[in-house]
């Protein structure tokens, strides 16, 4: 940041508030309604191939106009943050879906067919095996929706709703170089914060590959795959008994 910056850290300030709101809140929402819905999903192909599709046309749908039709369809005031807010929200939701069907997707099928041999129903396995183990990609994905949000709320400054992005506007209608340049940083900031916070999470939430190295996992791997013959035996041993 620079001096112009610091000079007016006292009117920089609320818009960096209104900036991080706007930014973390859809973040937040978005995932939280994603997760169950990629859950849900999974495995209903027709079902699957339709979220998919809306979630690109969705996304496709220009930032500035959704700010704009919003009000008429929430019936919100045109300066409401609540349009922005709406906006990423599905937008996150668009981007997070997919993400969650590629990170389910990435569960090995050996491990998912082991908790279904020991007796787990598919909803459990899907909430207690596959999800836990689709956290890495699901975090790599929230990262990249999150940093998106972070530069699509400067969008909003057109219609007087942008927190940083407000320095961009009145600086260039100004000619004010040093203004917007106190606006790029600090949205860089927010983005690189944003970002480490959400990987800092994604490694509390995945204590078992701290450290690990990728050599590691795949042997890991491979010795689950080796298993699941003994654990196919084992399910008609059981079946037999039965």
């Amino acid at each position: 940041m620079n001096l112009w910056g610091i000079r007016n850290w006292e009117a920089v300030q609320p818009l960096l508030v209104q900036h991080l709101y706007l930014s973390v809140v859809p973040t937040l929402i978005g995932v939280v309604v994603a997760i169950p819905i990629g859950l849900l999903l999974r495995d209903r192909r027709r079902a699957r191939t339709v979220a998919v599709v809306l979630s690109s046309a969705i996304f496709t749908i220009p930032s500035l106009a959704l700010f704009v039709v919003l009000p008429l369809l929430l019936g919100t005031r045109v300066l409401d943050p609540i349009n922005v807010v709406v906006a990423l929200t599905l937008y996150t939701v668009a981007l997070s879906v997919r993400t969650t069907f590629e990170a389910l997707d990435a569960v090995p099928a050996a491990t998912r067919e082991a908790a279904t041999a020991v007796g787990y129903s598919s909803w459990r396995r899907a909430t207690a095996v596959d999800l836990p183990l689709a956290i890495p990609v699901l975090t790599a994905g929230t990262r990249v929706v999150a940093v998106t949000n972070v530069s699509m709320v400067s969008v909003g400054a057109v219609i007087g709703i942008g927190g940083l992005g407000q320095l961009f506007t009145t600086g260039y209608q100004r000619d004010f170089p040093e203004q917007i340049l106190t606006g790029l940083v600090l949205i860089l900031l927010v983005a690189i914060v944003f970002d480490r916070i959400i990987a800092l999470v994604g490694r509390a939430f995945t204590p078992w590959i701290r450290g690990a190295s990728l050599r590691a996992s795949e042997r890991r791997l491979r010795a689950l795959a080796q298993a699941l013959p003994e654990v196919g035996r084992l399910r008609e041993v059981v079946s037999g008994a039965r």
